[in-house]
């Protein structure tokens, strides 16, 4: 059930949210909010994949 929902969660986000590193984003220069989110996506792409 866990692992179902983050493997739902992590299709979601790639179709939602913004891939930074298709647009080369510096991550020295990233701002907060930018940090969160690729800090999200990891969290789910590892839950997903355990």
């Amino acid at each position: 059930m866990k692992k179902s929902f983050y493997k739902f969660l992590a299709k979601f986000n790639k179709l939602v949210l913004p891939s930074y590193t298709k647009r080369k984003l510096d991550i020295t220069k990233a701002t907060k909010m930018q940090l969160a989110i690729i800090a999200f996506r990891a969290y789910v792409t590892m839950q997903s994949l355990d």
